[in-house]
């Protein structure tokens, strides 16, 4: 242990990766010898199967596919599924911490896990017929599938009740029509977990598979953000879908808010995790860099910053650790869980911010981890809701008046 209780673990090879994960206020204490084995496991991956080559990736804007069935390997996909449909049958701290060690890695990294866990397995878990769940969850726990989440349309994002996607009923079978974008996975993704309204305007999910006829996903380029995730479209022209296929637990606008929950859940833990990064990294390069003869950390505001990165760091994992256990326990709400994803967000691109100041011009290099963090979280910070909207559902729940229906 460091002199703020940081725990130490080193990757043997590749690039270097010394990563001293901050516990100033002895969480630790608070996690059960499970939770600190799962996260040392996936500490260890991501130092050998991410750290050394993350940067490259990202540079080349290249999603490395063969990393699917790694993290099925390891259990990252679906923690809290049952272990009788191929999960983990893990409780919520265990899933966060999953999402904070992968995110500490790189955000395009959790957002692929988490879209898979989260988005396409819960759903099939929660809404899905015993059917869907043998034929699905446990080829996508194990990582043989990639699935991807379509609820956010070209001109509906915020307020995805509008959207225009439907399907209508054909006899033995639904057509489907219609679009979406900005859908993590979507290029190689086998199935998809679609929102769509039917012919009374009600929303229901359905799983469309990859190869049904008039079915597309077209890949988005051009990211400055998010650049080792693959994301795309999802286009339906008269796509015929299975009856078989539609979920039958739930139906109208709550059932994909609820996949959005666990995923911004995810998410709260998944951005501490750059945070910290981010400042083991500043840390670290305070105490090597001499200016005016001695290290930079030696001077009053570089230790300002230092100070003010660990408190917020702390902070958060305080946050994220008491949501979790509200979680477990079936009584988090979703203004909680906002909460929780906006602080996290905006602590983790502060420090981000901050933590470039303090490695100056080698900051903005894939020497060291800072931009492509603070690209990467300009993301988190708009999808599963955005920042402002966050906000909002928050300001609702403290004056009982929506702001923005």
């Amino acid at each position: 242990m460091n002199p703020n209780g940081a725990e130490t673990s080193e990757r043997k090879s590749g690039k270097s990766d010394h990563f001293e994960s901050p516990d100033f206020y002895h969480i630790d204490d608070l996690l059960t010898e499970e939770h600190k084995l799962i996260r040392s496991s996936i500490r260890d991956f991501v130092k050998k199967e991410i750290s050394p080559i993350i940067e490259e990736w990202a540079q080349n804007a290249h999603f490395p596919y063969g990393i699917v069935k790694k993290f099925g390997d390891i259990g990252a996909f679906g923690p809290t599924v049952p272990e009788e449909y191929g999960g983990g049958g893990m409780d919520y701290i265990s899933y966060g911490l999953i999402m904070q060690e992968i995110e500490r890695g790189d955000s395009g990294m959790r957002s692929t896990a988490s879209v898979q866990g989260s988005l396409v397995m819960y759903p099939i878990f929660k809404f899905g017929s015993e059917e869907q769940k043998k034929k699905y969850l446990p080829k996508l726990a194990s990582g043989e599938m990639l699935g991807c989440f379509g609820l956010t349309e070209p001109d509906h994002g915020s307020n995805p009740s509008g959207m225009v996607t439907n399907f209508r009923d054909a006899g033995d079978h639904y057509i489907l029509n219609g679009a979406k974008m900005w859908i993590s996975n979507s290029p190689k993704a086998d199935i998809a977990v679609v929102w769509a309204k039917n012919e009374e305007g009600r929303i229901h999910g359905l799983i469309v598979e990859r190869g049904m006829e008039g079915f597309s996903t077209p890949e988005t380029h051009g990211k400055w953000s998010l650049r080792a995730s693959t994301t795309g479209e999802l286009v339906f022209n008269d796509v015929k879908v299975p009856k078989e296929n539609l979920l039958p637990g739930k139906s109208g606008l709550g059932a994909p808010l609820m996949c959005l929950d666990s995923a911004r859940y995810g998410i709260a833990w998944g951005a501490i995790g750059a945070a910290m990064d981010c400042y083991d990294s500043a840390r670290r390069y305070a105490g090597e860099r001499i200016q005016f003869g001695k290290p930079i950390g030696s001077f009053q505001l570089v230790q300002k910053k230092l100070s003010e990165m660990l408190t917020e760091i702390t902070k958060a994992q305080l946050l994220n650790w008491k949501l979790g256990k509200m979680m477990d326990e079936g009584k988090a709400t979703t203004p909680q869980i906002s909460m929780a994803k906006r602080n996290s967000v905006e602590v983790a691109l502060n420090i981000a911010r901050e933590a470039r100041q303090v490695h100056g011009g080698m900051g903005i290099t894939g020497e060291y981890p800072i931009m492509r963090h603070m690209m990467n979280l300009e993301s988190v910070i708009t999808y599963e809701g955005t920042h402002d909207i966050h906000l909002l559902i928050l300001g609702a729940d403290i004056t009982g008046i929506p702001a923005f229906t």
